[in-house]
């Protein structure tokens, strides 16, 4: 069997870890194109990882003949519209979040990779994390009977700086936008209003970006179930990331992932290693294993695990957090979709 080709737009961080992933991780791929503006990164990239075709241009990558589907990695603002170009292109895409800050924005890319008749998948990772696919899972084959509560904590290590933070949509789009996508999945229901209460205690200057860095999110579901998510963009201790599911038949945890299990006893406390410090080593798997249901619901003509709809519903509720913080109020989501 032929190996899938692709092509990379974007060289940077999640790019190079995309990059990565396909190429040691998922052997029926071949990565064939890779663009960049910083042309001596893309270069250097392709050079460790024996990508063929380097361009500055991401349309280069788009109409390159060879390339069957496009992994964007690039920058928000660029996302949908190298969306839209791809699927006009007739390529599949994979595309980081979010896949733009506009409701219509979105739509219409939706509505143009249907009309093209591909595939997007849209990079919402945490799902695919073996600890909150096992909670999933748990949940949806009716184990702790129909949920009630979900309790979400999300806590960064340290904070962005302001300048990411002013094109980045703040952070209920860049950081909680993770949270609002995995309660959906794990409560399996839409969340239909939000309620937040936040405020700017890590860092001045986030304030005088005008965004927060603290937030308590109250979620109401489809299903009746409630929900919480906490959120700090500073956690001395590390990458914070828990999640507890309560229900009629009982509870199911997740808990942080540390480097190790060791725990030391002395007449002073108990001790252990602090969580896992940074999100690519807390959900290296995670990145893996999503990349590989790209490439297989391509190859075998499969629905894609996580679509544009779910790109648009979890930008919806950052939207509708954004608005609930702004006028003091609970939002319901159908505000910001009609």
């Amino acid at each position: 069997m032929s190996k899938l080709k692709l092509g990379v737009i974007g060289a940077g961080r999640i790019g190079k870890v995309h990059i990565a992933t396909l190429v040691q991780s998922v052997p029926e791929t071949e990565v064939v194109a890779l663009a960049d503006v910083n042309i001596d990164g893309a270069q250097q990239l392709a050079a460790q990882y024996g990508i063929s075709f380097v361009s500055s241009d991401y349309r280069e990558i788009i109409k390159h003949p060879d390339v069957e589907a496009v992994v964007i990695c690039s920058p928000t603002d660029t996302h949908a519209r190298y969306i839209v170009e791809a699927a006009q292109a007739g390529k599949h895409i994979f595309c980081e979040k979010p896949v733009d800050l506009s409701i219509d924005v979105i739509k219409n890319a939706i509505a143009e990779v249907k009309k093209a008749g591909v595939k997007l998948m849209v990079g919402f990772n945490r799902r695919f994390d073996p600890n909150f696919r096992k909670v999933h899972d748990m949940v949806a084959s009716g184990k702790i009977g129909e949920p009630s509560i979900l309790k979400i904590t999300s806590r960064d290590p340290n904070p962005p700086s302001p300048q990411y933070i002013a094109v980045s949509g703040g952070m209920f789009l860049d950081m909680t936008i993770h949270d609002f996508d995995m309660a959906r999945y794990i409560a399996g229901s839409e969340i239909t209003e939000v309620y937040v209460k936040a405020a700017v205690l890590v860092d001045k200057a986030i304030g005088e970006a005008g965004d927060v860095d603290t937030a308590i999110i109250t979620l109401t579901f489809a299903n009746g179930a409630i929900g919480v998510i906490d959120n700090s963009r500073k956690a001395v201790y590390g990458y914070d990331q828990r999640l507890e599911i309560f229900g009629t038949k009982g509870m199911v945890t997740a808990d942080n992932n540390f480097p190790d299990n060791h725990r030391y006893f002395t007449d002073d406390g108990i001790h252990g290693a602090l969580p896992l410090n940074f999100f690519m080593d807390r959900y290296l798997d995670a990145y893996s294993t999503e990349l590989k249901l790209f490439c297989d619901a391509i190859v075998h003509d499969k629905p894609v695990p996580v679509g544009g709809e779910d790109g648009l519903m979890s930008v919806a509720i950052g939207l509708a957090a954004k608005k609930s913080v702004a006028e003091g109020r609970p939002v319901k989501i159908s505000e910001i979709l009609a």
